[in-house]
């Protein structure tokens, strides 16, 4: 019974995927490396469950196109003329300057001149699903170096683009046996029906699919049959499935109903890729893993202190402080699945053996895990650094200077902390009350709409202790923290504390008040200082019953 075989080989794949998941939920690890791991332990040098590879392969390809098919879909066309020159780069910069020192090692190791290169160019590709993901649960994903670090990651999906159109390149060249320059223009001729099909897809896109929203289950059934048709379209014109799924994502990314498209499919993509992961892992023989250990120690390394010293540079001379760019080098302190996704495509294009696919594999296991507590406990690592990390500073940090331009050097009444919608409640009745106010955020955009708007407002992360010597503490009566709990989230020290502490120890003897987020918080808030706590929705709540109560009287008299 084959079927039966294949039925229960996926069965156990995923409740093993399902419990060593849960382990790497535990130690706060992304999935990539749980799936990995099961890979491993299910493959021949471990249980060998992974008999029926034809059908995990099909998965697995099922699950690529998917992916690039939803990168497409995000894909906006002007999104380079948008990222700003920090993103661009910084982004250029590093993809550039890892893949040179990159090769050069890979060399160094005995490799062959193309497996350094595919190695090297993997090893340029940081993960934009992990890193959104951990500085969203941080909170830092509208602080500057979530901005920048979001920004490059998205030069490196373009650059990722690239790349696949380049491996399309290569495919038609060893399929037909012509030099690379014959295939190249084959594949531009190869090219021309699916650009049509593209144009006319795009076009009529948004009729079609306004007919097809008023059934969800219709629109996602005609979004998946569009992928499915590119990826075969694409794989007979002589390019890659992933390309043509890539390209039928583009196709769609100009309607209004991407967004509906992307968030329907990301759980089925999420699927679908545990298979490619769990098929890699398969691929990475435990017997042999021992002479690779070296080389991916070596390379981890590099990606681990190499590639955010790459960022670090590059930030420094454009003027960042050493802060900003340090915690915005270690989001590429570790690979991606598009780095697993290239070296696979390497393999099958024959440029690469397997020991190349089991040392990115290894390399991905390593920094993906490593680099995930660096950025987790990303403050009390720079603090450690710190004191090192002058030589990528400039005496003057004129960017970040820049962003607070309009903070005038006055002396105020009132510094406030938070300027969202409670902040700015806050700052407009102490205005009119006749306070002079200082606003303090960590979001540049806001800061940058305050100024429009004529406030007085400077950049200030709470996060970040060098930002206390900045504060002009002179002339101040209150300062008030109405940051949101919840974009305080849980740290070492509370940024809270941090800032009572420092502004009490230079003398502050004026009132302070902070957001607190329950009653133990707020006792612990008064016990460090803080003489007023506030909690938005309860104190909300008893005004408006104060108000109700005072109209029903009314009434009733």
């Amino acid at each position: 019974m084959p079927e039966a075989t294949v039925f229960y080989e996926i069965a156990a794949l995923l409740i093993m995927a399902s419990a060593i998941g849960l382990l790497g939920v535990w130690l706060r690890q992304p999935m990539i490396v749980s799936f990995i791991i099961v890979g491993m332990l299910a493959g021949p040098a471990g249980f060998d469950i992974v008999r029926s590879t034809d059908y995990l392969e099909l998965l697995s390809e099922l699950g690529v196109t998917l992916l690039l098919f939803l990168v497409g879909l995000k894909l906006d066309l002007n999104l380079v003329r948008t990222l700003g020159v920090v993103a661009l780069n910084t982004g250029v910069g590093q993809i550039v300057f890892t893949s040179v020192i990159g090769f050069l090692i890979c060399l160094g190791l005995g490799m062959s001149p193309i497996a350094s290169l595919y190695v090297a160019v993997a090893l340029t590709f940081s993960s934009t699903i992990i890193i959104v993901k951990l500085l969203s649960d941080k909170r830092e994903l509208d602080a500057l170096h979530g901005r920048i670090a979001l920004g490059f990651l998205i030069v490196q999906d373009l650059a990722v683009v690239l790349a696949m159109a380049v491996m399309s390149a290569l495919t038609a060249s060893a399929a037909e046996e012509t030099g690379l320059l014959d295939a190249a223009l084959a594949l531009a001729v190869g090219a021309v029906p699916l650009i049509l099909l593209w144009l006319v897809v795009s076009r009529v896109a948004h009729p079609i699919l306004s007919r097809m929203a008023k059934a969800p289950e219709l629109l996602i059934v005609f979004a998946l049959g569009l992928a499915a048709a590119f990826a075969a379209l694409g794989e007979y014109l002589g390019f890659s499935k992933e390309l043509g799924g890539l390209i039928a994502g583009v196709a769609l990314a100009s309607t209004p109903f991407r967004e509906a498209i992307g968030s329907r499919l990301t759980s089925l993509r999420d699927f679908l890729l545990v298979f490619f992961f769990i098929s890699l892992g398969s691929h990475l023989d435990l017997r042999v893993v021992g002479d690779a250990v070296g080389p991916a120690v070596l390379l981890s390394l590099f990606v681990l202190i190499g590639n955010p010293l790459i960022v670090m540079t590059i930030m420094g001379l454009m003027g960042y402080r050493k802060r900003t760019g340090f915690l915005a080098g270690l989001t590429v302190a570790q690979i991606s699945e598009f780095s697993l996704i290239f070296i696979a495509l390497g393999l099958g294009l024959g440029h690469v053996s397997e020991d190349a696919v089991g040392l990115v594999t290894l390399v991905g296991v390593i920094t993906i895990g490593l680099s995930t507590y660096m950025i987790l406990y990303s403050q009390p690592l720079y603090n450690f650094l710190e004191p090192y990390l002058g030589v990528f500073e400039r005496r003057i940090a004129h960017r970040e200077a820049k962003i607070a331009d309009g903070t005038p050097a006055a002396r105020y009444d009132v510094i406030l902390f938070g300027l969202g919608r409670y902040g700015r409640a806050l700052y407009k009745g102490f205005r009119e009350r006749g306070l002079s106010v200082l606003g303090v955020d960590f979001d540049p955009d806001v800061i940058r709409d305050w100024s429009h708007e004529g406030a007085n407002v400077m950049y200030g992360d709470l996060f970040d202790p060098d930002m206390h010597e900045s504060l002009p503490l002179g002339a101040a009566r209150y300062i008030i923290i109405a940051v949101p709990p919840h974009e305080i989230g849980v740290t070492h020290q509370d940024p809270r504390v941090a800032l009572v502490e420092e502004i009490r120890g230079r003398g502050f003897g004026g009132h302070v008040a902070a957001i607190a987020r329950s009653d133990s918080d707020s006792a612990m808030l008064k016990s460090k200082g803080v003489d007023t706590t506030l909690r938005p929705f309860s104190d909300a709540a008893e005004r408006a019953i104060e108000r109700l109560f005072e109209s029903l009287v009314a009434a009733v008299r």
